[in-house]
């Protein structure tokens, strides 16, 4: 069944790339290119999932997950990390805030995959 997929990534070339993964599975893809950006998307349409990186500017994949997470109408979409990052303290920092999941990049299509299958029904 198609999703709704928001990708939030300061890196064209990561948005290009997760994008057409999803695209490929039948998703329906919005791209962001930092959390301003993203909440621009957040207006009402219908999306049943973010992807979003951890370092950006203007707002960080932190901030856009807690900003997300005080919106009535997507406090429950589940929200992937999808960052280089590894270490433990920021995973227990993103999971706080509320993320779903974490990918680590380089990322594997299929992963992404599996866990937005896992997650969004």
């Amino acid at each position: 069944m198609s999703k709704t997929v928001l990708i939030v990534d300061d890196s064209e070339s990561i948005r290009e790339a997760v994008s057409f993964a999803l695209e490929e599975a039948g998703h329906n893809v919005f791209k962001a290119i930092n959390g301003v950006d993203a909440l621009t998307y957040l207006d009402g349409r219908e999306i049943n999932a973010m992807i979003t990186d951890l370092h950006m500017p203007l707002m960080n994949g932190i901030q856009l997950i807690r900003k997300v997470r005080t919106m009535e109408a997507y406090a429950k979409i589940p929200i992937l990390f999808l960052t280089t990052e590894s270490q433990q303290e920021m995973k227990l920092e993103a999971k706080a805030a509320g993320a779903t999941g974490w990918v680590i990049k380089p990322f594997v299509p299929e992963k992404i995959l599996a866990a937005l299958a896992k997650l969004v029904r």
